[in-house]
């Protein structure tokens, strides 16, 4: 995949996007495009309801196809282990895939209406930085390229950098009246610096950033609009993260399709069911009271999702605002990708210690919540039955990964179409274009689990029996 806006260097990205975008539509013509004509009307609920019927039945067409199967893997492992191995391989796949794609077709982003306003209401955007003398003043320069219409406040947080990141800010703040400062005296990660820069937040509404990170246009603008439109009690929307780095190597182009393909579709559908699980550190918008009222940010691996959890715990949505886009640094070697993951999984754990009352709160959302805590039984089976029946099938024993597995690909192949097709579309309209990566593609449908899963399984272990809680993937 080949995004044609930010294919150059960091240094000359803003200048790349503005010579090659098209001209940026007004935010005016924006809204007038999202109110079209769009049908009938759904509620949420007949949306949810409809979707968990589909994927209902699939999994009961699922499951009676793979009787044969069962039974002759029945014979070689038992019945207890035959049973858990196909639902973890095909049957509760197959019911993800068929929920998300009922979905993906029901999905209809709701209009932004507000989008003639001159000004938007005053934001403070929180930048923690630990070792980003590389990148720290791109993200600087890519804020003030926004040309936000309201005020604009930056904290800026040094967490004991021990690179050139203290000398950038502060020659930086003389350049940008907006830019406040804040060192830290030694690295006491990401939580406690976005905590030291929170308790500097007067505004009502405050993002989050990572210093590593490029905002596209009018990203700051539609993020706000977002949060302004989402239904009543929404305290935080996530923005749309997208790999910057993708053109370095095999690692980076894969990421490349998880970040447009598979992780933004998840969060579009966790939004349509008004509880987004993620309102990542990288690019999120919080309302100011509400993260008061959880205590901010824990000190743990995963901050983000723990903030997310409690914010859901404490009643509120969280949605997903699919056109506020940013470009992150992803992880260049398989090292620090498996690194980012497990920590990753760590937060999913983490999440579940603090906030398992989730798992019983009646509401639509909650599905993703009890699929998060079958994600370490997936990733187990995948990890220690699926891969290892993949090498026997290579040496002709089929009883694992055989023809049955054909089962799951039919919607797994629609759901990727499916996504592909959104995001082409949020991309167009946004005057961006998906370019070719053709490689990175393949091997991210056939070979990316085979290095994701086993590294979240070694996350969830991790969490279990280790006390250490850094940040980074470096």
């Amino acid at each position: 995949m080949r995004l044609e806006d930010y294919g150059l260097s960091s240094l000359k990205i803003s200048t790349y996007l503005e010579s090659t975008a098209a001209p940026a539509p007004s935010l005016a013509a924006a809204a007038r495009a999202e109110r079209a004509p769009r049908g009938i009307y759904l509620s949420v609920r007949t949306k949810f309801a409809l979707s968990c019927v589909l994927a209902v039945l699939w999994a009961v067409l699922s499951y009676q196809l793979a009787q044969r199967w069962i039974a002759d893997l029945s014979v070689l492992i038992g019945p207890v282990a035959a049973y858990a191995s196909i639902i973890g391989i095909a049957i509760l796949p197959g019911f993800m895939n068929a929920f998300m794609v009922a979905s993906l077709l029901l999905d209809r982003r709701p209009p932004l209406t507000r989008a003639s306003l001159l000004e938007l209401p005053p934001i403070t955007i929180l930048v923690a930085a630990y070792n980003e003398e590389a990148s720290i003043a791109d993200t600087l320069r890519s804020i003030d390229a926004q040309h936000y219409p309201g005020h604009l406040r930056v904290v800026a947080i040094n967490d004991g950098s021990k690179d050139g990141t203290a000398a950038i800010l502060d020659h930086a703040r003389a350049q940008y009246p907006w830019l406040d400062v804040i060192h830290m005296a030694h690295n006491g990660g990401k939580s406690a610096a976005l905590n030291a820069g929170f308790a500097t937040v007067s505004t009502s509404l405050v993002i989050t950033i990572d210093g590593d990170s490029y905002l596209y246009r009018d990203a700051l603008a539609n993020l706000v609009r977002r949060i302004m439109e989402d239904p009543d009690g929404t305290a935080a929307v996530a923005g749309a993260v997208l790999v910057r780095n993708s053109r370095k190597n095999l690692v980076t182009r894969v990421q490349e399709w998880d970040y447009f393909h598979g992780i933004a579709a998840v969060k579009r559908i966790q939004s349509l069911y008004q509880g987004t699980l993620v309102a990542q550190g990288a690019f999120s918008i919080y309302r100011a009271e509400a993260l008061r009222q959880v205590g901010g940010w824990q000190h743990v691996v995963g901050e983000d999702i723990v903030l997310t959890w409690a914010l859901l715990e404490a009643g509120y949505r969280v949605g997903y605002s699919e056109n506020a886009c940013l470009f992150t640094n992803a992880p260049e070697t398989w090292g620090q990708f498996i690194r980012q993951r497990q920590r990753w999984s760590r937060g999913l754990i983490e999440a579940f210690k603090s906030h398992w009352r989730l798992l019983f709160k009646a509401r639509p959302s909650t599905m993703f919540v009890w699929w998060n805590a079958l994600f370490p039984y997936l990733d187990l089976v995948y990890s220690v039955v699926f891969v290892p029946g993949l090498v026997l099938a290579l040496f002709g024993h089929y009883d694992i990964a055989g023809p049955m597995t054909l089962v799951v690909l039919p919607l797994a192949m629609l759901v990727n179409f499916l996504m592909y097709q959104i995001q082409n579309g949020m991309f167009r309209a946004q005057g961006l274009k998906v370019r070719r990566n053709v490689f990175g593609f393949i091997t991210y449908a056939l070979l990316y689990s085979i290095v994701l899963q086993p590294a979240c399984v070694l996350g969830y272990a991790k969490e279990l029996v280790l006390r250490t809680k850094n940040w980074g993937t470096k």
